[in-house]
């Protein structure tokens, strides 16, 4: 009881969830005008950025009906949930509006629902509350994780920004995690399970999601305290009275959708999905031109970061990708993570810009000191990071080294710790010299050009990969530097729904 008041406390402090900003129609023509604007979906027009949604309820009105009430009855009381799926002339009207006149929406949801509900369902599960609250953002935002209301609630379960933060979604200038379909969902399913240690019951915490525990209460107070929605219902906001019937009327249609002769859409969203973890600052861009994933794509699966930049600097951020995308992702990793990277992020800022990169200061690590070495012949980028003990990342970053082409005779700069500063010079200075180069055999760079030299023959600036067993155009393009799977299929004049064969030739031009 004591968690119960306080709860109500705290949450009487926080701005009025939604309200009039993303649902607030008790009528179904207003709500169906919104409805329009919502499903103008980002998932079937990428170029749609933020969706504003302004939703409005007045009052209910009759539709014609097809069915009996008796069959409504019957269905809606088949629904094994705990929460009252009451029936009535206000939820008819829903599910009239639902069945009869937004049927493309609605199949667009349903389709959209395929990829979004076991994400509802796990976090729901999770917390052992009822599975059927996954229909919440039907209303909230038709299943779009940009929806972003006039009055600033934002994401797929709508979150106003003091109550997001208060339920650990972070949101600043790169990232707003309302619109994190996981994250979102975890903070939901938190606000949900505070509201009902208030309520006890399914339908005010629904009533209260949508306008706040401090009109619900005041409703219950006007009418003496009594605590049933129905008998509240005149004392909510007008705007509120129509979230219940409504949130009812789409459990009934997601149920029922193919006795109404409704069907999914196939959404433009990979069922199977994965989550690499970003450690670094990264744009879309050089995912995208890496790995030849669609711009689309990748913000579709990542709609939390508002810049196409993930902000990596100080902690780790998620990326959302198709399963084997994520899989391409990872054997690439560090040639998307430096491709573009000092014109992307200059001076390492997270701002993204469009400047010269050769003209921008590399400012050195704190605690190392700068020395230098000239590349000689038959130098490449792997090994002398090798040798002096630094990423391949990090010396291509502070030389602005792209697609790992360096000059013999090129000045490289290496920024090692300063205690060791003196026996890097002397490895510098053992391997600058054309009588002490390292012999190949020592690193596992040389060890993967020595393999290559068994399966593949120079031809002039080429050589000639011979497919084996088991190989593929990603794996091929890892074992030489500076080559991508583009470079491979775009030289031999293959897509990459070409298949390979073993025997097969590839021509590839290493750097």
């Amino acid at each position: 009881m004591k968690r119960a008041f306080l709860i109500i406390a705290v949450l009487m402090l926080l701005p009025v969830n939604k309200n009039i900003f993303a649902f607030g129609t008790s009528n179904p023509d207003n709500y169906a005008a919104s409805l329009d604007s919502m499903m103008n979906l980002w998932h079937s027009r990428p170029s749609v950025g933020e969706l504003v949604v302004d939703t409005i309820i007045e009052s209910a009105e009759n539709l014609v009906e097809e069915l009996p009430d008796s069959v409504y009855i019957a269905r809606l009381a088949a629904i094994n949930t705990p929460i009252q799926l009451t029936f009535n002339s206000q939820v008819k009207s829903y599910i009239k509006l639902y069945t009869q006149r937004r049927r493309e929406q609605v199949e667009q949801m349903l389709g959209l629902s395929q990829y979004y509900f076991p994400i509802f369902e796990a976090e729901l599960d999770a917390a052992n509350l009822p599975h059927e609250l996954k229909y919440l953002p039907v209303i909230e935002s038709a299943l779009n994780p940009r929806a972003l209301s006039k009055a600033g609630a934002s994401g797929i379960w709508q979150f106003m920004y003091y109550t997001g933060k208060k339920y650990g979604l972070e949101v600043n200038s790169y990232i707003d995690e309302r619109r994190d379909p996981v994250k979102a969902s975890k903070a939901a399913v938190a606000f949900l399970s505070d509201l009902y240690e208030i309520y006890g019951d399914w339908k005010l915490v629904i009533a209260a999601y949508n306008c706040g525990p401090g009109n619900v209460n005041k409703a219950i107070r006007r009418t003496g305290g009594k605590t049933d929605f129905w008998e509240i219902y005149y004392r909510l906001p007008r705007e509120t009275r129509g979230y219940v019937p409504a949130y009812i009327a789409a459990v009934y249609t997601f149920n029922y959708s193919r006795e109404h002769g409704l069907y999914p859409k196939a959404p433009q969203l990979p069922v199977a999905t994965d989550t690499v973890m970003v450690y670094q600052p990264l744009h879309f861009k050089q995912i995208s031109e890496i790995t030849s994933i669609p711009l689309e794509v990748i913000r579709d699966l990542n709609p939390q970061y508002r810049l196409d930049v993930i902000p990596a600097k100080d902690k780790m951020y998620p990326l959302r990708l198709a399963f084997d995308h994520a899989t391409l992702f990872a054997s690439l990793e560090d040639t998307i993570y430096n491709h573009r990277r000092l014109e992307l992020f200059p001076d390492n800022k997270l701002v993204a810009a469009p400047v010269e990169a050769s003209s921008l200061p590399v400012v050195a690590p704190a605690g190392t000191e700068a020395i230098y070495y000239t590349v000689k012949s038959g130098d490449v980028v792997g090994l002398i990071a090798d040798w002096f003990d630094v990423r391949t990342s990090d010396l291509q970053y502070w030389n602005n080294i792209k697609r790992n082409m360096i000059r013999v005779g090129q000045k490289l700069v290496i920024y090692v710790p300063k205690a060791k500063a003196d026996h890097y010079r002397a490895v510098a200075q053992r391997h600058g010299s054309s009588a002490a180069s390292v012999k190949p055999a020592t690193t596992a760079s040389a060890q993967s050009t020595s393999t290559l030299a068994s399966s593949a023959s120079a031809s002039g600036e080429y050589v000639y990969y011979t497919v084996r067993s088991g190989d593929n155009i990603w794996a091929i393009a890892k074992k030489y530097q500076g080559v991508s799977p583009q470079d491979i299929l775009n030289l031999n004049n293959i897509s990459d729904a070409t298949k390979i064969k073993p025997g097969q030739k590839l021509k590839i031009k290493p750097l």
